[in-house]
């Protein structure tokens, strides 16, 4: 049986400028952001802890964060591999994606 722990939560940390899951109360990982102007979103690194990799954190943190860009109406540059390979894997998030200049 699961408990609060196996599952992860995601909150934004603005003060980090990052995305973090959580299992319980620990930070396993987090996905880095911050505004690059006109209404897009830089992501420029993910990280999960090496002893919760493989478990699917990953994907679940960035398609909160994601979610969460989208809600506030911004656009994404995902300079992070992890990201844009998500996106990339997603067809519903690429209208996320900025135009390149």
């Amino acid at each position: 049986m699961e408990s609060e722990h196996d599952q992860p939560t995601v909150r934004d940390n603005p003060d980090r400028q990052r995305y973090e899951v959580l299992l319980g109360d620990e930070v396993v990982g987090f996905a880095e952001h911050h505004p690059a102007g006109a209404g897009v979103e830089v992501f420029p690194h993910t990280v999960v802890t090496p002893a919760h990799e493989g478990k699917g954190l990953a994907s679940v943190l960035v398609q909160h964060a994601l979610d969460d860009v989208r809600a506030r109406g911004l656009k994404v540059e995902p300079t992070c591999w992890y990201v844009a390979r998500w996106i990339g894997r997603h067809p519903d998030y690429q209208d996320l994606l900025a135009q390149p200049a």
